[in-house]
């Protein structure tokens, strides 16, 4: 498993959504609150729901913008809270395609995708 990973998340069917291949998921949604943390963590990239980079990690890496504190967990999955977003989110079972563990943090970068010039 990758210490740090990158996703690509995008809005698709009127959700937040992303694809890992590499991990076997197509159009994993992001629901229960880790829409909203999308929301307001994107509200300053241009054209977020065509698609941003979103880099994550059990560690602090330089550049991380947002930490993601476990507080329980609801059902299959995990609730983690926000305080620099002030936001709680709900994380799938598929949080554990990239742990080997329910991490305690989680720390979280979010950018725009490179232009690609032609």
């Amino acid at each position: 498993m990758n210490v740090i990973n990158v996703i690509e998340p995008y809005w698709h069917l009127e959700m937040w959504v992303f694809d890992d291949p590499r991990v076997g998921l197509s159009a994993e949604p992001f629901v229960g609150g880790a829409d909203a943390m999308i929301e307001r963590a994107t509200a300053n990239i241009p054209d977020a729901r065509r698609g941003f980079v979103m880099v994550f990690s059990r560690v602090s890496f330089p550049g991380c913008q947002f930490r993601l504190e476990w507080r329980r967990e609801d059902g299959a999955g995990n609730v983690y809270y926000s305080p620099d977003l002030d936001l709680e989110g709900w994380l799938c079972p598929a949080l554990l395609r990239y742990f080997e563990t329910r991490p305690s943090e989680i720390f979280v970068q979010v950018r725009a995708k490179a232009s690609s010039s032609v």
